[in-house]
Parts: C-alpha cells; structure tokens; sequence
C-alpha cells in the first residue's frame, strides 16, 4: 500500500493545551456519480454478506493487512472464516469473528469520504487528519457524531458538561467492556462519551480506487497504526 499523505493539519500539543476544534464530514462521493453508484451498490452486496461479488468488486491485489499477502485469498478468508483460516485458539470465534469483519467493512464504506493528491477515495473522512508525533495514535478517537453528550458520569443519567461535534478527543486507557469511556477533550476538559461516537484514528479505513480500464474497485480495508 502506499504512503497517504494526510491532508488537514491539526494542532495539538502535550503537555499544553489547544483550543478545540471541529472538523464536520463532507462526503466527496458526490462529485462522482459513478463512485457513488459503485459504492452504492457494493454496501448491497456487503448488507446480503454476497462474498463472491465483494471479492469480485476488489482489486486483485486488495491491501487488508499490515504484513499480510492481500488478495482475494486473504479477503475470502476475512470474509468466511473457518478453522482451517484461523489459529487454533480462535477457531471457535469464527462466527463472531466473520459477522464482526462484515460490520466493520459496511460501516466503514458508510463514511463520508475524499478524494487525495491520486484521486483515490478515502473512508472515513477523518482519516484525512494530521496528528502530532507527540500523540500517540493509539489514543486518539474522532467524535461521529453532533451534539454528542459530554457527561460527568459513565452513566446515561451524568449531566451534560458540553455537547461535542466531529472533534478528537483522547482516551488513555479504552474499557472495550464499558459503553462510557473517559476522555478528554483537546483543551483539557474530561467526561465520559459512549463509544457508539468514538472512531479510533488507527480504526478501520477503506480506499476505493479506479481501475485502468475505468472501474470503480475496493483496494484497501485495513486496520492499525
């Protein structure tokens, strides 16, 4: 895969503090009607769990994995995974693990995303943010949502303290068990936001690439640092 070349820089320093910035999503997919129509009907295709017209709607090449081989092979193994695709030890996770990927991927593919410098189409757009060597990726999440409630408690019944738009906040230590997680916000401020709001910067992405014969395909959906 190669290089991405965020787009927008965005201030934030440690130990000191920013001011808070917002970044709402404008989906580029409407300046292609035929992206968009491809997209369209690909989310289909992934909603009826069709693997062999995923496959086929996929670069032959399709970067999934930092290390991995890619490829259709990998994609189908990702897809419908069996105990002869797994380890040992997650082999009676194939289930969850299966419809988990096909979640990840009809979710992903449902972002507003752009366009780069090589006119390739990116999700989440998100993705597009330059984050400071001295953050730790890890930390980072964007804010999906409008008027998300920011709470004094971990607790739908915390009052308020703000409401918080498109914004990254960080999380120092995520509880994958809890619905409320901590974090603070760029200027410092802390609360609790449900995670159904929270996108991980080294979460899922997805880039749909044109082909030299013209076609729309899916060539990456990868996740991690």
């Amino acid at each position: 895969m190669k290089p991405l070349f965020l787009l927008i820089a965005l201030v934030l320093c440690a130990p000191a503090f920013a001011a808070r910035q917002s970044f709402p999503p404008q989906d580029e997919a409407v300046n292609d009607p035929e992206l968009e129509a491809f997209r369209a009907d690909l989310l289909a295709r992934v909603a009826a769990r069709d693997i062999e017209a995923v496959v086929a709607a996929s670069c032959p090449d399709i970067y999934l994995s930092h290390g991995g081989s890619g490829g259709p092979r990998e994609l189908r193994a990702n897809l419908e995974p069996t105990s002869q695709t797994m380890a040992d030890s997650t082999s009676p996770q194939a289930n969850t693990s299966r419809e988990e990927y096909w979640t990840a991927l009809q979710e992903t593919l449902s972002q507003p995303g752009f366009f780069d410098s090589e006119g390739e189409f990116w999700m989440p757009h998100q993705w597009k943010l330059t984050l400071p060597a001295s953050l730790d990726p890890l930390e980072v999440y964007f804010v999906t949502g409008q008027n998300v409630a920011l709470r004094n408690e971990p607790s739908p019944a915390g009052a308020v303290l703000d409401q918080i738009s498109y914004e990254v906040v960080i999380i120092r230590d995520y509880q994958g068990d809890k619905d409320y997680q901590l974090v603070r916000l760029t200027d410092g401020v802390s609360g609790y936001m449900h995670r159904d709001y929270l996108w991980s910067m080294i979460g899922y992405r997805a880039a749909l690439v044109k082909s030299e014969s013209g076609d729309w395909q899916l060539c990456t959906f990868v996740a991690g640092d």
